[in-house]
């Protein structure tokens, strides 16, 4: 089962390997409806968004959707852990889209798995969550950031149940990200991919790494969870320590 949905400015597609169910496909459904609930709520683009109206200081936290407190402390403590690089307030405004979109992703995945998807991957932007019963390995591949048609690697781990990539950088969408600390996001770096197990925790940290740019390795480094994966400016490349057990094919 594969469906493809456009919402908050890109492409989601949905690929579903286990056996057909009614169940199944209205989890699919709810976890579509569940990407224009985020889109919603969280658009900066929409005025009339709770996110938009809070950061105009219309409405206060608990007038807004639940979900808004949810992903602001997810983003508090991203902030708290990102080494001073993590902002949930880019350009000066509130704008946690940095949360939003892993997060919704890891929740629409969450959804199939609550109606019974034992196999699926949900993928928006390129960024991953995968679910898996050992039976399929889904060999993500990751882009060259110099040529898009081009695959350097291919990443999975088909003993988890759980598996996420998410790939921050410029390649795609110019100087999007934002150094907190006042200086160059990504000095040093054309494209930062981090693996996990959540795409909620997995796509912060690629945003993270990528603005700290020359110190992103040892801050990945410290984190129990995450490996990483690096494209230089200069054209050279650095893994993490325990990348290399991620790499397929």
């Amino acid at each position: 089962m594969r469906h493809v949905e456009e919402c908050m400015g890109t492409v989601f597609s949905f690929d579903i390997r286990d056996d057909d169910s009614p169940e199944i496909e209205a989890g699919l459904r709810q976890a579509v409806s569940s990407l224009h609930e985020v889109d919603h709520i969280f658009s900066t683009y929409k005025p009339e968004s709770d996110i938009s109206r809070l950061g105009r200081l219309e409405i206060s936290v608990d007038e807004c959707d639940p979900l808004v407190s949810l992903v602001l402390n997810i983003g508090e403590r991203a902030v708290a852990d990102g080494a001073g690089a993590f902002t949930l307030h880019p350009g000066g405004r509130l704008d946690p889209s940095a949360v939003v979109k892993g997060w919704a992703i890891e929740r629409a995945s969450n959804i199939l798995h609550a109606a019974g998807s034992r196999v699926h991957l949900v993928n928006g932007g390129g960024d991953i969550q995968s679910c898996s019963d050992g039976s399929f390995d889904w060999g993500i591949a990751i882009a060259d950031p110099r040529d898009s048609s081009r695959v350097i690697l291919a990443v999975g781990d088909p003993q988890a149940p759980r598996f996420a990539v998410a790939t921050s950088g410029s390649a795609e969408r110019g100087e999007h990200i934002v150094d907190a600390r006042g200086g160059v996001a990504g000095a040093g770096l054309l494209s930062v991919t981090i693996v996990g197990a959540s795409l909620t925790d997995v796509d912060i940290a690629a945003t993270t790494a990528f603005a700290l740019g020359a110190q992103s390795r040892d801050w990945v480094e410290a984190h129990d969870g995450f490996e990483a994966f690096a494209v230089l400016a200069d054209g050279g490349m650095w893994t993490t320590t325990g990348f290399s057990r991620y790499v397929v094919g």
